[in-house]
């Protein structure tokens, strides 16, 4: 990859993003001994995980520390936590981002509050071929003060995530009419509020109605049982947009990471007790937003129905947004927002089990020589993203701005297993189609 650029390499690789995966990417630069410059447009790092800071994770510290800046933070001194050990967003971010962050080697190279607008080709917009290859890249951004920059790079590695774009409640991928109304009043939360702490007095004694079928909404279906049993108040519905129940236990006890088996098998638990109803398929198609309540019309099962609720939960995941990167040559699929190579692997109309196969710069390689998106935003609008795929993937990609193509195809990460196989029985030919071997996901146990 890198012997066919012609660009200086004393330039920097810039890296969009300071959360879990750009420190990765940075601490994977050092490594190698590459420049680069990271742009994060919050005043701290990590500012996805803090969203999140109250939620535990469902996979341990050894699946979350990077095992570069594990190495790097180690050789300063650190002492990593306990590698079974399940953190918050919050313990992820005080024990090892900030720390990484904090490092010497990746602070002198870390600019906070820097807003980047733009991505492009140095004297070519997204029309012009001619000698295309042999122009940096150029990255557009603002600094804390609004002072305007134009950095030139040898490469681009897209880390920004999607937390900032959460998806809207209606089914069709529009906001409902109303949505926005009520969200503008406070009524409407996207993604993973706080129901038990900071948000508390919001919910407490409430009758909440959560959107969403993933771990983000099992999550808070459970917050809010949980406050129910705290107050002894408070009524909970939960809706998905989609048919179907089953799919909600995941992989129960044959997930291979425990917590995340046990989310399912424990909301379905609390559906059973009546302490959870449950409406799916459920499409909401306006919200009022009265004095004292949202009433909600929609169709349950098909059917007209209508809701009077106090708050609205809507986590129904995150898209990304590409502004920045439109006068640069990015390959997308058309459904599912990622790189035209990862889309089959991670698309869940095409991609039936629970496990995506680890992967690395060239199925992330977009027409646009040096160019990576990474990350969260890399899976575009498909679901369930560990951060440890991340990880895989910056490691590939700096190792293949570095020359080293050997490294760069090489797998180096075992993902757990998530238990999950949706597909109905196939012969081994079909089972293929799915883009995974059928001896991990697909097919018979490995």
């Amino acid at each position: 990859m890198s012997e066919h650029m012609n660009i200086p390499s004393s330039l920097p690789v810039v890296v969009i993003g300071a959360g879990p995966v750009g420190l990765a990417a940075a601490a994977r630069l050092v490594e190698r001994g590459l420049p680069f410059l990271v742009l994060e447009r919050s005043a701290a790092v990590a500012a996805a995980p803090m969203a999140w800071g109250h939620v535990r994770l469902f996979s341990p510290w050894r699946y979350n520390v990077d095992a570069a800046a594990g190495a790097l933070l180690e050789a300063a001194g650190w002492a990593g936590p306990e590698p079974e050990a399940l953190p918050t967003g919050a313990e992820l971010t005080a024990r090892y981002l900030e720390p990484l962050a904090a490092h010497p080697a990746i602070a002198p190279h870390l600019r906070l509050g820097a807003d980047v607008d733009a991505v492009t080709r140095r004297g070519r917009d997204k029309m012009a071929s001619s000698d295309r290859e042999a122009a940096p890249l150029v990255v557009r951004w603002t600094d804390a003060s609004g002072a305007p920059h134009r950095t030139a790079a040898r490469a681009v590695i897209d880390a920004s995530g999607t937390t900032d774009q959460p998806n809207p409640m209606g089914v069709d991928g529009l906001p409902v009419a109303g949505e926005a109304r009520a969200a503008a009043a406070g009524r409407i939360a996207y993604g993973l509020p706080d129901v038990c702490g900071a948000a508390r007095g919001d919910y407490a004694g409430r009758r909440t109605l959560v959107v969403g079928s993933g771990h983000s909404a099992i999550n808070l279906v459970l917050d809010l049982v949980r406050l129910r049993q705290d107050t002894g108040a408070g009524e909970i519905l939960w809706a998905l947009r989609s048919g179907g129940v089953a799919k909600l236990r995941g992989g129960g006890l044959d997930d291979q990471l425990p917590e995340r088996g046990a989310l399912g098998l424990a909301v379905m638990d609390a559906v059973e007790a009546g302490r959870v109803r449950l409406l799916a398929p459920f499409a909401a198609e306006r919200i009022a937003t009265g004095a004292a309540i949202l009433e909600i019309d929609a169709t349950l099962e098909e059917a007209p129905t209508r809701l009077e609720v106090d708050r609205i939960i809507v986590a129904t995941g995150f898209r990304p947004d590409f502004a920045m990167l439109r006068e640069v040559r990015v390959a997308l699929d058309p459904a599912v927002e990622a790189p035209h190579r990862l889309a089959p692997l991670i698309d869940p109309n095409l991609h039936s089990c629970g496990t995506v196969p680890p992967h690395g710069a060239e199925t992330l390689a977009h027409p646009e020589p040096g160019l990576f998106i990474v990350g969260a935003k890399s899976y575009g609008r498909a679901p369930t993203f560990l951060m440890a795929t991340g990880y895989e993937q910056v490691r590939s990609v700096v190792a293949a701005l570095a020359g080293d193509h050997a490294a760069a195809r090489e797998v180096r990460l075992v993902l757990p297993e998530t238990g999950v196989c949706s597909a109905p029985a196939a012969a081994p030919a079909e089972v293929a189609d799915c883009g995974c071997a059928p001896t991990r996901c697909c097919g018979a146990a490995a």
